[in-house]
Protein backbone atom coordinates (compact mmCIF):
# COMPACT_ATOMS: atom_id res chain seq x y z
CA UNK A 1 0.00 0.00 0.00
CA UNK A 2 3.09 2.25 1.11
CA UNK A 3 4.51 1.62 -2.33
CA UNK A 4 1.38 2.46 -4.46
CA UNK A 5 0.80 5.79 -2.19
CA UNK A 6 4.50 6.96 -3.30
CA UNK A 7 3.99 6.01 -6.68
CA UNK A 8 1.39 8.39 -7.25
CA UNK A 9 2.96 10.55 -5.07
CA UNK A 10 5.49 10.61 -7.92
CA UNK A 11 3.29 10.58 -10.63
CA UNK A 12 1.47 13.65 -9.65
CA UNK A 13 4.70 15.47 -8.65
CA UNK A 14 6.32 14.53 -12.33
CA UNK A 15 3.22 15.61 -13.68
CA UNK A 16 3.59 19.47 -11.60
CA UNK A 17 6.69 19.67 -12.87
CA UNK A 18 6.27 18.85 -16.47
CA UNK A 19 3.26 21.18 -16.51
CA UNK A 20 5.31 23.78 -14.81
CA UNK A 21 8.71 23.31 -17.21
CA UNK A 22 6.28 23.16 -20.64
CA UNK A 23 4.50 26.25 -19.74
CA UNK A 24 7.45 28.07 -18.64
CA UNK A 25 8.73 27.03 -22.30
CA UNK A 26 5.55 27.75 -24.38
CA UNK A 27 5.20 31.16 -22.89
CA UNK A 28 7.10 33.98 -24.06
CA UNK A 29 7.38 36.83 -22.18
CA UNK A 30 5.82 39.79 -23.30
CA UNK A 31 7.12 42.42 -25.98
CA UNK A 32 5.96 45.75 -24.68
CA UNK A 33 5.18 47.51 -27.86
CA UNK A 34 5.60 51.43 -26.89
CA UNK A 35 2.26 54.36 -28.40
CA UNK A 36 4.36 56.72 -30.93
CA UNK A 37 2.16 60.06 -31.10
CA UNK A 38 3.30 63.69 -32.66
CA UNK A 39 0.65 66.22 -33.55
CA UNK A 40 -1.49 64.76 -36.27
CA UNK A 41 -1.25 60.79 -35.74
CA UNK A 42 -1.10 58.19 -32.84
CA UNK A 43 -0.50 54.49 -33.46
CA UNK A 44 1.15 51.65 -31.56
CA UNK A 45 4.71 51.00 -32.76
CA UNK A 46 6.08 47.10 -33.01
CA UNK A 47 8.14 45.83 -30.60
CA UNK A 48 11.85 47.57 -30.78
CA UNK A 49 11.08 50.52 -33.16
CA UNK A 50 11.68 54.22 -33.06
CA UNK A 51 10.39 57.17 -34.94
CA UNK A 52 12.73 60.31 -35.80
CA UNK A 53 11.66 63.67 -37.37
CA UNK A 54 14.05 63.77 -40.35
CA UNK A 55 13.08 66.99 -42.23
CA UNK A 56 9.51 67.58 -42.68
CA UNK A 57 8.38 63.45 -42.36
CA UNK A 58 8.72 61.55 -39.43
CA UNK A 59 10.55 57.89 -40.40
CA UNK A 60 9.90 55.00 -38.01
CA UNK A 61 12.70 52.03 -38.44
CA UNK A 62 13.63 49.17 -35.83
CA UNK A 63 16.58 49.78 -33.58
CA UNK A 64 18.38 46.87 -34.34
CA UNK A 65 20.78 47.74 -37.12
CA UNK A 66 20.13 44.23 -39.20
CA UNK A 67 16.63 44.76 -39.41
CA UNK A 68 16.75 48.21 -40.24
CA UNK A 69 16.63 48.53 -43.73
CA UNK A 70 13.65 45.39 -43.55
CA UNK A 71 10.94 47.52 -43.46
CA UNK A 72 10.08 51.29 -42.85
CA UNK A 73 7.13 53.87 -42.03
CA UNK A 74 6.34 57.22 -42.98
CA UNK A 75 4.73 59.59 -42.03
CA UNK A 76 3.72 63.16 -43.30
CA UNK A 77 0.70 65.39 -43.39
CA UNK A 78 0.17 69.22 -45.06
CA UNK A 79 -2.04 71.91 -45.12
CA UNK A 80 -5.21 70.84 -47.30
CA UNK A 81 -5.43 72.32 -50.86
CA UNK A 82 -7.71 71.37 -53.63
CA UNK A 83 -6.10 68.51 -54.40
CA UNK A 84 -6.60 66.86 -50.84
CA UNK A 85 -9.78 65.16 -50.80
CA UNK A 86 -10.20 61.24 -50.05
CA UNK A 87 -11.59 60.54 -53.63
CA UNK A 88 -8.21 62.41 -55.44
CA UNK A 89 -6.02 59.90 -52.79
CA UNK A 90 -8.07 57.51 -53.87
CA UNK A 91 -7.44 58.07 -57.73
CA UNK A 92 -4.42 58.76 -57.45
CA UNK A 93 -3.65 55.35 -55.43
CA UNK A 94 -5.44 53.14 -58.33
CA UNK A 95 -2.61 54.12 -60.72
CA UNK A 96 0.61 52.59 -61.29
CA UNK A 97 3.38 54.63 -60.08
CA UNK A 98 6.42 55.06 -62.16
CA UNK A 99 9.84 56.52 -61.61
CA UNK A 100 13.45 55.70 -62.34
CA UNK A 101 15.41 54.06 -59.52
CA UNK A 102 19.07 54.51 -57.56
CA UNK A 103 20.17 51.99 -60.55
CA UNK A 104 18.71 54.26 -63.35
CA UNK A 105 16.07 52.01 -64.21
CA UNK A 106 12.34 52.56 -64.83
CA UNK A 107 10.27 51.00 -62.46
CA UNK A 108 6.26 50.88 -62.47
CA UNK A 109 4.65 49.76 -59.27
CA UNK A 110 2.07 46.79 -59.19
CA UNK A 111 -1.12 47.77 -57.48
CA UNK A 112 -2.83 45.35 -55.19
CA UNK A 113 -6.10 47.74 -54.06
CA UNK A 114 -6.85 51.31 -53.80
CA UNK A 115 -10.19 51.15 -51.44
CA UNK A 116 -11.69 53.50 -48.85
CA UNK A 117 -11.70 51.88 -45.23
CA UNK A 118 -12.57 53.18 -41.83
CA UNK A 119 -10.52 53.06 -38.94
CA UNK A 120 -11.41 54.18 -35.80
CA UNK A 121 -14.31 55.79 -37.02
CA UNK A 122 -12.25 57.80 -39.38
CA UNK A 123 -12.54 57.35 -43.36
CA UNK A 124 -9.09 56.76 -44.87
CA UNK A 125 -7.93 55.83 -48.45
CA UNK A 126 -6.29 52.16 -48.10
CA UNK A 127 -3.75 51.02 -50.97
CA UNK A 128 -1.28 48.57 -51.15
CA UNK A 129 1.51 48.74 -53.85
CA UNK A 130 4.09 46.41 -55.12
CA UNK A 131 7.71 48.23 -56.16
CA UNK A 132 6.15 51.53 -55.98
CA UNK A 133 8.53 53.30 -53.46
CA UNK A 134 11.03 50.82 -53.09
CA UNK A 135 12.23 48.22 -55.76
CA UNK A 136 11.25 44.70 -54.28
CA UNK A 137 9.41 46.66 -51.30
CA UNK A 138 5.57 46.25 -50.43
CA UNK A 139 4.16 49.51 -49.90
CA UNK A 140 1.04 50.40 -47.61
CA UNK A 141 -1.01 53.70 -47.95
CA UNK A 142 -3.35 54.80 -45.22
CA UNK A 143 -4.13 58.53 -46.25
CA UNK A 144 -7.00 60.93 -45.34
CA UNK A 145 -8.03 64.91 -44.27
CA UNK A 146 -8.60 65.96 -40.34
CA UNK A 147 -9.71 70.00 -40.15
CA UNK A 148 -7.07 71.74 -42.35
CA UNK A 149 -4.60 69.06 -43.18
CA UNK A 150 -3.73 65.96 -45.26
CA UNK A 151 -2.36 63.20 -43.48
CA UNK A 152 -0.90 60.26 -44.93
CA UNK A 153 0.86 56.59 -43.53
CA UNK A 154 2.79 54.68 -45.16
CA UNK A 155 5.01 51.50 -44.17
CA UNK A 156 7.02 49.75 -46.56
CA UNK A 157 8.03 46.10 -46.21
CA UNK A 158 10.49 44.04 -48.44
CA UNK A 159 8.56 41.64 -50.17
CA UNK A 160 10.78 38.44 -48.64
CA UNK A 161 9.91 39.40 -45.40
CA UNK A 162 6.37 40.50 -45.44
CA UNK A 163 5.17 37.61 -43.52
CA UNK A 164 7.58 38.42 -40.96
CA UNK A 165 5.99 41.95 -39.92
CA UNK A 166 2.34 41.30 -41.04
CA UNK A 167 1.23 41.03 -37.70
CA UNK A 168 2.97 44.20 -36.25
CA UNK A 169 1.83 46.34 -39.00
CA UNK A 170 -1.95 45.27 -38.87
CA UNK A 171 -1.48 46.03 -35.19
CA UNK A 172 -0.60 49.70 -35.76
CA UNK A 173 -3.46 49.93 -38.40
CA UNK A 174 -5.61 49.06 -36.22
CA UNK A 175 -4.48 51.26 -33.45
CA UNK A 176 -4.45 54.31 -36.10
CA UNK A 177 -5.85 57.60 -34.71
CA UNK A 178 -5.57 61.07 -36.26
CA UNK A 179 -6.27 64.59 -34.99
CA UNK A 180 -5.12 67.87 -35.22
CA UNK A 181 -3.06 68.92 -32.47
CA UNK A 182 -1.28 72.16 -32.26
CA UNK A 183 0.84 73.34 -35.25
CA UNK A 184 4.25 72.92 -36.72
CA UNK A 185 2.86 71.54 -39.93
CA UNK A 186 4.78 74.22 -42.59
CA UNK A 187 3.74 72.56 -46.23
CA UNK A 188 2.01 74.38 -48.29
CA UNK A 189 -1.27 73.87 -49.78
CA UNK A 190 0.48 72.95 -53.30
CA UNK A 191 2.49 70.06 -52.16
CA UNK A 192 1.66 66.56 -52.96
CA UNK A 193 1.16 64.41 -50.09
CA UNK A 194 2.85 61.60 -51.78
CA UNK A 195 5.99 62.80 -52.67
CA UNK A 196 7.84 61.06 -49.81
CA UNK A 197 11.44 60.38 -49.28
CA UNK A 198 12.34 57.19 -48.25
CA UNK A 199 15.46 57.33 -45.80
CA UNK A 200 18.82 57.20 -47.41
CA UNK A 201 20.27 53.51 -47.98
CA UNK A 202 16.91 52.07 -47.96
CA UNK A 203 16.95 51.59 -51.93
CA UNK A 204 20.43 49.47 -51.66
CA UNK A 205 19.63 47.40 -48.68
CA UNK A 206 19.82 43.89 -47.70
CA UNK A 207 19.17 41.56 -50.69
CA UNK A 208 17.35 38.85 -49.00
CA UNK A 209 16.36 35.59 -51.08
CA UNK A 210 12.91 34.84 -52.02
CA UNK A 211 10.52 33.90 -49.46
CA UNK A 212 8.52 30.87 -49.72
CA UNK A 213 5.85 31.80 -47.46
CA UNK A 214 4.76 35.52 -49.38
CA UNK A 215 1.57 34.61 -50.17
CA UNK A 216 -1.31 35.82 -47.41
CA UNK A 217 -1.97 33.41 -44.59
CA UNK A 218 0.65 31.03 -45.30
CA UNK A 219 2.42 29.28 -42.48
CA UNK A 220 6.10 29.86 -41.58
CA UNK A 221 8.42 27.17 -42.09
CA UNK A 222 9.29 25.72 -38.43
CA UNK A 223 12.87 26.66 -37.29
CA UNK A 224 15.62 23.91 -36.22
CA UNK A 225 16.07 25.96 -33.23
CA UNK A 226 12.13 24.64 -32.08
CA UNK A 227 13.16 21.53 -32.23
CA UNK A 228 16.00 22.32 -29.78
CA UNK A 229 14.05 24.21 -27.72
CA UNK A 230 11.93 20.82 -27.35
CA UNK A 231 14.63 18.90 -26.45
CA UNK A 232 15.84 20.79 -23.78
CA UNK A 233 12.59 21.45 -22.27
CA UNK A 234 12.12 17.38 -22.26
CA UNK A 235 15.65 17.06 -20.71
CA UNK A 236 14.69 19.49 -18.09
CA UNK A 237 11.35 17.79 -17.08
CA UNK A 238 13.14 14.14 -16.99
CA UNK A 239 15.88 15.71 -14.87
CA UNK A 240 13.62 17.24 -12.09
CA UNK A 241 11.34 14.32 -12.05
CA UNK A 242 14.36 11.99 -11.63
CA UNK A 243 15.30 14.29 -8.36
CA UNK A 244 12.63 14.37 -6.73
CA UNK A 245 12.38 10.84 -7.14
CA UNK A 246 15.44 10.11 -5.60
CA UNK A 247 14.57 12.44 -2.60
CA UNK A 248 11.50 10.74 -1.94
CA UNK A 249 13.57 7.16 -1.94
CA UNK A 250 15.71 8.21 0.99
Amino acid sequence: MMNSHRCLSLASSFRTVALFVVAAWIVPAPAWAAKFANQFVEFELPPQWACNLEGAEWVCQNTNEAKKREAVIILAAKLRGEQDTLDQYQAFLKNPKTYTSVQNKSVTSEVKYAKLADVNSQSWVDALHLDSEIPGFYTRYLATIKMDIGVLVTYSINSAKYQDYLQDFETMVRTLRVFRKGTGINSGPQGNLFDIKIPQGMSEGTVFPPAPTEEAGAKRPKQKSDDDLMLYGAIAVAAVAFLIWRRRRR
